[in-house]
């Protein structure tokens, strides 16, 4: 009797049983990277499996900041794209969309009104007189034991603060087209249906795009959006096939991982205020960073949990400052009571130097989260290690290859890009 050869359990099986076939054929004298980077370039992005109807959303120009968070937080995504209410119904993709609006840029607007201490700004003028020191303090890091230590008057970061901008008539009004100097890339960057596997891991790696969309030319609309978590979920579920062992068996330090020492992790002290977290995401150009007590890493801030501080402004309201210990305390007390999933709830995630690729990436997948910390044998912080770092592993860029790709489209400025 002939047994029939059981099938791919996933899109993502399937793919990687694709992939395996392109990877049996290539010539011998190629070395692993060399294999790997023609197969991903025989393979469109149509192909990649697509996202849930949840991750696919689009934000209109003219909907509120406060609707953005809501929405964003409720589908628990880091952007989506913005459509341009002001285009024609013909539009082209180009001009159908402005851009991405993500958490992360939202922390720029949130950081940028903070800052401005000129007493003239709308956001000045939409608070009360009192909270200004506070904000403009968080915001610079003015509230850390280093600055307090030579500046024992200093204010702190108002427990009630983010209570009072989320109620005011400013933060209400302000829209999305408002804040489109803090999208990540404008005019709007994406993938047609015809580009290869190849472009897309490496706008997601190389190139920090954190999520890719991908539109039909012929109705200008997006048909899938490829985030780095949906490239792990996939290499997770090809972690038995022959293409990906080359890498996944081998230990971090084997392959180069982490590509930052301990000096060089940009980390925060559980008792600075939470926006210096924040502000040092957006300075650095980095998605998260852990909280430390000395050189032990206690918890993780993401660049999303900025929504934690729109969304349930109330539950800080009890502190005398924001510290970055009282935000992880009070974000994990809220989403405990309301049962709602999050990487805070779980704790620090952490690895070792000689685990292998293939650990760190089921960890990353069965949990979903962004980045994993290396200790050492006795919990100190030895560095991190981020979905784009695992990415950039398995690809390289060819000499030349983007050509004219990105022609017309402008990176967000130096002090803007978090």
């Amino acid at each position: 009797m002939v047994i029939e050869e059981e099938s791919p359990r996933s899109p993502e099986a399937k793919l990687g049983m694709e992939l395996e076939e392109l990877w049996d054929i290539q010539e011998a004298q190629l070395t692993p990277t060399e294999k790997l980077n023609a197969c991903f370039e025989s393979i469109p992005v149509s192909e990649f499996p697509h996202a849930s109807p949840s991750q696919v959303i689009e934000i209109k120009s003219d909907a509120s900041l406060g609707e953005a968070v809501r929405l964003l937080s409720q589908n628990k995504i880091l952007s989506a794209p913005v459509v341009n209410v002001d285009a024609p119904e013909d539009a082209s993709w180009i001009d159908r969309y402005l851009g991405m609006v993500e958490f992360a840029g939202i922390v720029v607007w949130i950081l940028h009104q903070s800052e401005k201490n000129d007493g003239s700004d709308v956001f000045s003028s939409a608070l009360d007189n009192s909270l200004r020191p506070a904000v403009v303090a968080a915001a610079g890091g003015m509230s850390s034991p280093r600055y307090r230590s030579s500046q024992p008057e200093s204010p702190k970061t108002a427990g009630n603060f983010f209570e009072l901008l989320t109620s005011s008539d400013f933060y209400k009004n302000t829209k999305v087209k408002d804040i489109s100097g803090s999208f990540r890339w404008a005019p709007f960057l994406a993938l047609q249906t015809s580009n290869s596997f190849l472009t897309m891991l490496l706008l997601l790696s190389k190139y920090r795009m954190k999520s890719v969309p991908v539109v039909d030319p012929d109705d200008g609309k997006i048909h899938n959006i490829i985030t780095q978590s949906a490239v792990i979920h996939m290499l997770e579920e090809c972690a038995d096939l022959q293409w990906f062992k080359s890498w996944g068996s081998k230990k971090l330090c084997e392959l180069g991982l982490p590509l930052m020492n301990t000096s060089e992790v940009i980390k925060v002290d559980e008792d600075e205020p939470v926006l210096q977290a924040f502000r040092l995401m957006r300075q650095k150009g980095i998605g998260g960073l852990p909280v430390v007590n000395g050189n032990k890493p206690v918890a993780n801030i993401s660049i999303r949990d900025i929504q934690f501080l729109l969304i349930a402004p109330e539950i800080y309201k009890d502190y005398r400052s924001i510290t970055a210990k009282n935000f992880v305390t009070s974000v994990k007390r809220y989403l405990e009571e309301n049962k709602k999933a999050s990487p805070l709830v779980s704790g620090m995630i952490t690895c070792r130097k000689d685990d292998t690729l293939k650990e760190v990436i089921l960890k990353l997948d069965s949990k979903e989260i962004h980045r994993i910390y290396v200790v050492g044998e006795e919990g100190d912080l030895e560095g991190v290690i981020t979905l784009r770092d695992i990415i950039s592993r398995i690809v390289h860029e060819p000499r030349g290859y983007f050509g004219d790709f990105f022609d017309g489209v402008l990176p967000l400025p130096a002090n803007s890009r978090v």
